[in-house]
């Protein structure tokens, strides 16, 4: 993995914070730092892609038309399109 050096400014009582987690859990510092970031990107872009689709969804045209394909689907009798 490519790493660059930063330096950043953080409240004391936070460092303290995050060098007793990090010792508890056997990492370094800027490993612990890294994990927790990834996590909060991750949790981002979870809740953008949730955001998104709760925007597609909220139209009632796009919601009903998903309604009445899957209704065709089930009328079909086949499994096919319903793997989700």
């Amino acid at each position: 993995m490519n790493t660059q050096k930063i330096a950043i400014t953080i409240p004391s009582d936070l460092l303290t914070s995050i060098d007793k987690i990090s010792k508890k859990k056997g990492f370094s510092r800027s490993r612990f730092i890294s994990e927790v970031l990834r996590e909060k990107i991750r949790n981002e872009n979870k809740k953008e892609i949730k955001e998104a689709y709760d925007r597609v969804f909220s139209d009632e045209a796009t919601r009903d038309e998903q309604l009445q394909t899957a209704l065709w689907f089930e009328a079909a009798g086949s499994g096919e399109g319903q793997e989700w």
